[in-house]
């Protein structure tokens, strides 16, 4: 009895264990790598890698040789009759009734009403232009798959390093306004006192009633947006809605470590670029569909050998060992010559050759676009910085006027309004300094997409 409670006690230990949700905790950078692992779009990018490979491998064994089977059985119903001439049938075959003669002629069955086939076919591509320039075109689509992936990757990265900042800068917010919510309930009540006592106005009270009840509706909604960024980021990287997720850094510090002015100056290759690089696919895409349009143009050749076996009887017994079975067998050639088409080929090929200039255009375009971007890029992450540097001495100044106008009021040196626009103002700067450091970080990141570089 002993021994059962333990092992009873030992399993549910082992059950509690397992139904404990897993907790999460990450750094940025441990966030990134688990979203390129688990983001559901990383997922089936990597999907579509071996589909691709798959398909490659498709396009090549196509050319291959090629094995069929096929078994057919037949059983006519009512079997069909032939007109047969009487003067070439033995008179012991023609019915008394019938009189032989040269404009006589006799219906005959001449099969048996069950037979059975099997065959199996062998065929071997020789020689198609088309299947030539597909088996060259899976190295461009292989070229392709491996850049989409790249692609989703970087927009991957992107959107978890937005989502993580997004949930620090909510986490930051709530500290701030709970924070400006306690030094306004003192206030507060220290002015109802002395209005209380005679020694206030109740202007003053409703001022600060009115700026405490705004700022208790910005923390409840900052609270909600707080649980609402945190889901987004275990979204982004492929965690259950509502999984526990901590983050390890925080705001000021994350921001401070992507202040490199260096990255500025970064030497750019644009073939590094992932855009420019699917721009390129789709200049080999375009040009293997022109070699395609002009591969219909020439022969095709095929070889085939076929062998097969056929049996009859008048009854379904031809597994018995009695049945007799025909062998047959036939090698033989294809051979397909495009002649006249009413210039449809030509004007197929003709379709093609635009899209490939079209394409080329494309990528002209495209190099352009990244350049542009690039320099915009580096333009808003300097601006970016430069708004950091200035929000954080505006929160010092807005903090000090402030305090000299709390100081003010306390004295009965300022009144409740001008006290309200000091705070007012103060918690503007606090959320554009907030606002400013994510912004450093996501400028940084879409620079970095860019170029292409994580450092």
């Amino acid at each position: 009895m002993r021994n059962q409670l333990v092992i009873l006690i030992t399993i549910l230990s082992i059950s509690l264990g397992f139904s404990q949700e897993q907790n999460y905790s990450f750094t940025l950078d441990e966030a990134i790598d688990f979203a390129l692992e688990n983001n559901y779009s990383a997922i089936n990018a990597n999907r579509d890698i071996i589909d691709a490979q798959k398909q490659k491998w498709e396009t090549i064994a196509g050319g291959l040789p090629q094995i069929n089977g096929s078994v057919g059985y037949s059983n006519q119903i009512k079997q069909a009759e032939s007109l047969f001439p009487s003067i070439l049938i033995p008179e012991a075959f023609i019915p008394a009734e019938i009189v032989q003669g040269p404009d006589v002629f006799i219906p005959i069955i001449f099969s048996l009403p069950q037979s059975m086939t099997a065959t199996a076919t062998l065929t071997q591509q020789i020689f198609d232009g088309s299947y030539i320039v597909g088996v060259q075109a899976t190295k461009a689509f292989l070229s392709y798959s491996d850049n989409n992936k790249e692609k989703t990757d970087l927009d991957v990265r992107k959107q978890v390093v937005e989502a993580y900042g997004n949930v620090l800068l909510a986490e930051e917010s709530v500290k701030i306004l709970e924070k400006n919510k306690e030094t306004l309930e003192k206030t507060l009540f220290e002015t109802s006192k002395l209005f209380e006592n005679g020694l206030g106005d109740e202007e003053s009270v409703d001022q600060l009633q009115i700026t405490l009840s705004s700022i208790e509706n910005q923390l409840q909604n900052t609270l909600r947006l707080k649980e609402i960024t945190l889901q987004m980021l275990n979204v982004s990287m492929g965690l259950d809605l509502n999984a526990p997720t901590q983050l390890q850094e925080k705001l000021e510090d994350l921001t401070m470590s992507k202040m490199d002015l260096g990255i500025l100056t970064t030497d750019f290759n644009i073939e590094d670029n992932v855009d420019y690089k699917l721009a390129e696919n789709l200049n080999e895409q375009r040009f293997f569909e022109w070699k395609l349009a002009r591969s219909r143009a020439l022969p095709t050749l095929n070889a085939y050998v076929n062998y097969g076996s056929s049996a009859y009887s008048e009854s379904f017994d031809f597994f018995s060992g009695d049945q007799e079975w025909f062998d047959s067998s036939i090698l033989g050639l294809d051979l397909n010559i495009p002649i006249f088409s009413s210039l449809k080929r030509s004007a197929s090929t003709q379709r093609a050759k635009i899209a490939l200039e079209k394409a080329k255009t494309q990528l002209t375009e495209a190099e352009q676009q990244i350049r542009l971007q690039l320099e915009n890029a580096k333009n808003n992450y300097t601006l970016a910085i430069d708004n950091y540097e200035t929000a954080k001495q505006n929160l010092m100044l807005s903090e000090r006027i402030e305090n000299k106008n709390q100081i003010k009021y306390k004295e009965g040196l300022a009144t409740s309004f001008e006290l309200r626009q000091a705070q007012t103002q103060l918690y503007t700067t606090q959320q554009e300094f907030l606002q400013s450091m994510v912004e450093v970080i996501n400028k940084k990141t879409e620079l970095e997409i860019i170029i292409n570089t994580k450092d």
